[in-house]
């Protein structure tokens, strides 16, 4: 089972999450931080994706309890290809850590990926990434 660092603990803890919300992971890596967000969802979902297929056959494996629960889905997909499947989407929180098309060390990639992110979000919807005091909020317009 994945274990959250410190920082990523943190980080969790400050997502504004609610129950019943749809919520998408940008970069999941092994999983812990979708598991954990996942732990903290009753009848919301997560949707976890890696551009890596070694990252997501990982989580799958350390997800395999949430998934089989229904409350978490794991999927291969670079954030500026995402398109939300049948089902998937509006969401209404997203979240990515240390991404690089996310936090700006890849800014075409970025521009791409949050136009993406944008029209998968429900009205209302929210983007975290890492950076901030844990977190710093992204302005996205549809």
């Amino acid at each position: 089972m994945p274990q959250l660092s410190p920082r990523l603990a943190e980080a969790v803890a400050a997502l504004p999450l609610a129950p019943h919300l749809r919520v998408l992971e940008i970069g999941c890596g092994p999983g812990a931080a979708a598991r954990a967000v996942a732990a903290r969802l009753d009848t919301g979902r997560v949707l976890a994706i890696d551009r890596s297929a070694a990252a997501v056959a990982r989580a799958r494996a350390a997800c395999a309890e949430e998934i089989a629960s229904g409350r978490l889905t794991v999927r291969r997909c670079a954030a500026e290809d995402f398109v939300p499947e049948p089902g998937e989407g509006p969401f209404d929180l997203v979240f990515a850590f240390r991404v690089g098309a996310l936090d700006g060390r890849h800014p075409e990639a970025g521009r791409l990926a949050l136009a993406r992110v944008a029209a998968a979000l429900a009205p209302g919807g929210r983007v975290f990434v890492d950076g901030g005091d844990p977190l710093r909020e992204l302005t996205v317009r549809r």
